[in-house]
């Protein structure tokens, strides 16, 4: 008997452990639509790829020869426009469908990155950085809009974090590969991200229809208001503006990752390949951690998730004041990480739950905004701080802006929970 109840429970154990790990699965990935998982799939793709924005600053300082102020001017072009992407990208969006803005950003992003790979001359290089970012960062607003049109509010916080989990797939995949490209030829980083980009928009073309909602009496209303109104009315809607200017802070210290960081270990002898490594530490942890927290993250109040987010950027950040070998670097890395896993996911999803159904694009665009504008801001500042006031003044500077994000998160809680419930109601009373 005693050895009968010893393989029972020998037997039990796994079938429950079976049971358990069968419910977080279903919990994680279940009960989202094929479409949904096309565009991740896409998305995986084209961030494997995405080795240039990672590499730029490293390019431009060291293949092509400007200084460190040069480069962060080049880069700050890209942010400028993404900047203006997201406002293009959500307003086509919204007007002639997600698809075809998708597909017509990639395809000219796609293009447009492998010219860039063959420019030399600074007058050439400036304006192509502006253009790639223009077209190649459109299709993010008609892509999260999308997400939003195919998943139900209950489940966009998950949503989101498995998206955003393959792009992180993605992501490791090419940190590691660029660092590898880059130490042979920087010219391979070009080509290869511009090819992904236009596999991203062949599988758009094949396998992913129309999701915007049926234009109804509101799209007459706009075209009378016009196309300002259309752009700036999620900036007037109450705490929704909040929102976005605290998204701008945490992403003026999140985007010091593709601007001065590689720059500043590079300046304490860190070698290209071990960058890329400690970079796809990145991905790595996003791929192991995302999809298990995000079924427990969306139980709590976003505001209070996004606050614990931007204090972990900014000390993840802050860390690298005292960062001199690749583990150091790597210990920030993973500190930054797992706020970025609270933020990024998180932010989508109150964006989607905020927006009216026929201007989900262009809530989505103003919110993408907070990045375009940041990535505009953050190589100017940070290369200017840390070229003439040095790397510590730059990381406590990013440590102190993120505690001050976190701290505008609680102080918005209240109003930015109130009016997402009011919106979640009114479609359910609507629909």
């Amino acid at each position: 008997m005693i050895t009968c109840r010893r393989v029972e429970l020998r037997k039990s154990k796994p079938v429950a452990q079976c049971g358990r790990m069968r419910w977080n699965a279903q919990a994680s990935l279940g009960g989202l639509p094929r479409t949904f998982w096309i565009l991740c799939g896409g998305m995986l793709v084209n961030r494997a790829g995405s080795f240039v924005l990672i590499f730029l600053s490293v390019y431009l300082t060291q293949s092509r020869g400007f200084s460190i102020t040069t480069a962060g001017m080049i880069v700050a072009l890209y942010g400028a426009g993404g900047m203006l992407a997201s406002l293009a990208g959500g307003f086509f969006a919204d007007h002639i469908g997600r698809r075809a803005t998708m597909l017509g950003a990639l395809t000219l992003g796609g293009l447009g990155i492998i010219g860039l790979g063959f420019a030399r001359d600074l007058r050439v290089i400036a304006p192509m950085v502006f253009a790639v970012a223009f077209f190649g960062e459109a299709y993010r607003p008609a892509m999260q809009a999308a997400v939003s049109d195919l998943v139900p509010a209950e489940n966009r916080v998950r949503a989101f974090g498995i998206l955003y989990w393959a792009i992180n797939v993605g992501f490791s995949i090419g940190a590691i590969l660029g660092g590898a490209l880059a130490q042979s030829s920087f010219l391979w980083l070009f080509i290869g991200d511009g090819v992904t980009t236009l596999l991203f928009a062949f599988l758009i073309a094949r396998a992913v229809p129309e999701t915007r909602p049926t234009p109804a009496s509101h799209a007459a209303g706009s075209a009378r208001r016009g196309v300002l109104h259309d752009l700036l009315a999620p900036y007037l809607d109450g705490p929704f503006g909040a929102f976005v200017l605290l998204a701008v802070l945490t992403m003026l210290v999140f985007l010091q990752h593709v601007s001065t960081l590689p720059i500043d270990m590079s300046a304490h002898g860190v070698q290209r390949t071990s960058l890329g490594a400690v970079l796809a530490i990145n991905g790595i942890v996003i791929v192991l951690l995302q999809p298990f927290l995000a079924p427990y993250l969306q139980r709590w109040n976003r505001s209070y998730v996004l606050a614990v987010g931007a204090s972990l950027i900014g000390l993840g950040f802050g860390l690298y004041a005292l960062a001199r070998t690749p583990v150091g670097y790597g210990v920030g890395v993973l500190i930054w990480t797992l706020g970025e896993i609270c933020v990024l996911p998180i932010s989508n999803a109150v964006v989607g739950d905020i927006a009216p159904s026929h201007m989900r694009g262009r809530y989505q665009g103003a919110y993408g905004l907070s990045f375009g504008f940041s990535g505009l801001c953050a190589p100017l500042v940070g290369t200017f701080v840390l070229q003439h006031f040095g790397g510590h003044t730059l990381w406590w500077s990013c440590l102190a802006v993120g505690v001050i994000a976190a701290v505008g998160h609680l102080l918005l809680a209240p109003a930015l929970t109130r009016l997402r419930e009011e919106r979640i109601a009114q479609r359910a009373t609507s629909g």
